[in-house]
């Protein structure tokens, strides 16, 4: 008896500290996944998409300055956000790349970084001049593709490693190690009128070749996977449906990055392989615009299904950003697609899809600053959520 009350005095003493410890302003950086980068890459991809629209009206360049404007602060204030989560939390930090769906979505740390440094040359320059954007997007597009290869490279092995590669765990996810690297190549085609002439153009013409070429192969290997789970279960749980909308990711950007090449590799390559390249890049879009549409018809009707089926609606989740970016891509390979061929389709299915990327954003911003900053709730990690309801049950 007199040991119990002494441990329960103790306790009590003790409680005071025990939730200031649990109540850390630092908590608010506990849960930070690779995941909050998406919002980087969804608030980016406006700008870009904005600019190469085949209709420009007064007033969305200057817009599009403004997203591009919050991107970069978004990158700037999330960067530093990590490097403290992982000072402040590295045994939290540690698991994310072995988790099997957090980790897939390093791959958005890479894009995020790509993603501003296209808005830097294309619309950044508006507002910081010419040669700053040029010098800012160099060095975002070296360290995106630093990145992005190492991840693409070694996330996939750490998954297969981990058992986590099996087709009844497939999902949409798992596309976001192996998009980098054409975003890289799309990247690679906005800078290539302004890197030195000769071999370094040369190089950096065939890096993004390759680039795109690594994407659509691994792409080629996963998106199969990802349809047979559709088709055959188990389902999706509600809050992993909106990745489906990845799957336009490799599929747009693979339509800018092969027009956006296509339309430079004059500056560096032969002419008759300059004319190659561009005739092929038309090619290849026409091609990949009837994947896009039919998987455009998939992810809304799975969505909107998944909206219906209960009285909530969709649940949030960080995976309401990927209503935006991959529909951004859709809209930049179709302004391409416009450009190289005139035809009015693109011009019309290019709008469309930049309404739904706004659109997208709109909900996914929303969704973020209502459910998860303003109340907190996917700040703080599970873990030390369960600290504090016991701290609260001691007192």
């Amino acid at each position: 008896m007199h040991a119990t009350t002494t441990d329960t005095g103790a306790a009590l003493r003790s409680r005071p500290k025990l939730l200031r410890d649990l109540s850390s302003p630092w908590h608010a950086l506990s849960n930070l996944t690779p995941n909050w980068f998406a919002s980087v890459m969804g608030t980016g991809i406006i700008a870009n998409a904005a600019v190469g629209l085949p209709i420009q009206v007064p007033g969305v360049r200057t817009a599009a300055a403004a997203f591009w404007s919050v991107a970069v602060a978004l990158l700037m204030v999330l960067t530093a956000a990590t490097v403290a989560h992982w000072v402040r939390y590295p045994a939290f930090a540690r698991r994310h790349h072995s988790d099997p769906v957090i980790g897939n979505f390093y791959g958005a740390l890479a894009m995020a970084f790509l993603t501003v440094g296209i808005g830097a040359v294309t619309v950044g320059q508006d507002w910081i001049g010419r040669t700053a954007a040029v010098a800012m997007g160099t060095v975002l597009w070296g360290i995106g593709t630093v990145l992005g290869l190492v991840v693409a490279v070694a996330l996939p092995v750490l998954m297969h490693r981990g058992g986590h590669y099996r087709a009844d765990h497939a999902f949409a996810g798992w596309l976001m190690p192996v998009v980098s690297p054409m975003v890289t190549a799309a990247a690679g085609a906005v800078l290539m009128p302004y890197a030195p002439a000769g071999a370094p153009r040369s190089a950096l013409l065939w890096l993004c070749y390759g680039c795109f070429g690594f994407t659509v192969i691994a792409s080629a290997i996963v998106v199969p996977l990802v349809v047979r789970r559709l088709l055959r279960g188990p389902s999706w749980t509600a809050t992993m449906v909106p990745t489906t909308w990845i799957v336009l990711g490799p599929l747009g950007q693979s339509i800018t990055a092969a027009n956006g090449l296509g339309a430079t590799a004059h500056l560096a390559a032969p002419p008759d392989t300059a004319v190659t390249l561009q005739r092929w890049g038309v090619e290849y879009g026409w091609a990949v615009t009837v994947a896009v549409l039919m998987w455009t018809a998939v992810a809304l009707v799975l969505t909107a299904r998944t909206a219906l089926a209960t009285p909530e609606g969709l649940p949030y989740a960080l995976t309401w950003w990927s209503f935006t970016f991959p529909v951004g891509t859709c809209a930049t390979g179709f302004s391409a697609m416009y450009k190289a061929t005139g035809a009015i389709g693109f011009a019309v299915l290019a709008i469309v899809f930049f309404l739904g990327l706004v659109a997208g954003w709109c909900i996914a911003a929303r969704g973020t600053l209502t459910r998860a900053l303003v109340s907190g709730a996917l700040l703080r990690h599970p873990e030390l959520t369960e600290r504090n309801a016991q701290a609260n049950t001691l007192a």
